[in-house]
């Protein structure tokens, strides 16, 4: 059957997906799978195939924020995905997180306007804890760099406005850093009855009290990134075995 919006047919996409919001990450992961093979290029989605230690996987980018990406996790969910990973940036709530740290995010503030509409509004938005400890695991063994986890929030603003994002509140109440689709892959997932979780590399400050000129493209940033990748195959791996 083929998926309207990321154009797959459902035949071709395994068990295990990583996901992620650049189209030109997801070629940057396939190229570590093995028999890695394009399947489609539609709108911000992009698809790939392959294997990795002798697991079938797929990785698809989902584009920025939650509504598109939840398109992404319904239609690959649709097709066959019963574990899916998302790979990102965040940017930290706190000093002893500093950029090209990795995070694994536990659960999700939920403060996007989408998954509102889907779940009531106590509705947890929580990580499987199996795939959680499993990235974890996986990221502790690169061995190099900050790694942490727990709370993540999850936001639609990426460029502030008139009114004030009460960052500090969420730091408060001990979230670790902030994105902008994790609540969606997991209100989806739990919803539909897979299992996920999501590793981040963090890529600056969003404290208001640390923040300094914002630039993901640094060499600390692009060490982590590839860490995080890394660490998502192996984890993803150990998951399928």
């Amino acid at each position: 059957m083929l998926m309207p919006i990321l154009q797959v047919n459902s035949e071709d996409i395994p068990e295990f997906v990583i996901v992620c919001g650049d189209p030109k990450r997801a070629e940057v992961i396939s190229r570590k799978l093995e028999g890695a093979r394009e399947l489609a290029f539609s709108r911000e989605y992009r698809t790939f195939v392959g294997t990795y230690e002798g697991v079938e996987m797929a990785v698809t980018s989902h584009g920025v924020g939650c509504p598109g990406a939840a398109v992404c996790f319904e239609e690959l969910i649709r097709a066959g995905a019963k574990t899916l990973i998302r790979v990102g940036t965040a940017g930290s709530y706190h000093a002893d997180i500093p950029a090209g740290s990795l995070v694994v995010s536990t659960s999700a503030i939920r403060t996007d306007g989408l998954t509102k509409q889907l779940v009531p509004e106590g509705f947890p938005a929580v990580a499987d804890s199996e795939v959680a400890e499993a990235l974890y695991a996986s990221a502790l063994s690169m061995g190099e760099g900050v790694v942490r986890k727990g709370m993540t929030v999850t936001l639609d603003v990426f460029f502030n406005g008139v009114e004030e994002v009460p960052h500090a509140k969420y730091k408060a109440a001990g979230a670790l850093g902030v994105e902008m689709e994790i609540s969606a892959l997991y209100v989806v997932a739990a919803i539909r009855g897979v299992r996920a979780g999501a590793i981040l590399a963090t890529d600056g400050f969003a404290d208001a009290d640390l923040a300094a000129e914002y630039d993901p493209n640094t060499n600390v940033v692009s060490d982590a990134v590839e860490r995080e990748i890394n660490a998502a195959l192996k984890a993803m791996a150990s998951l399928a075995k």
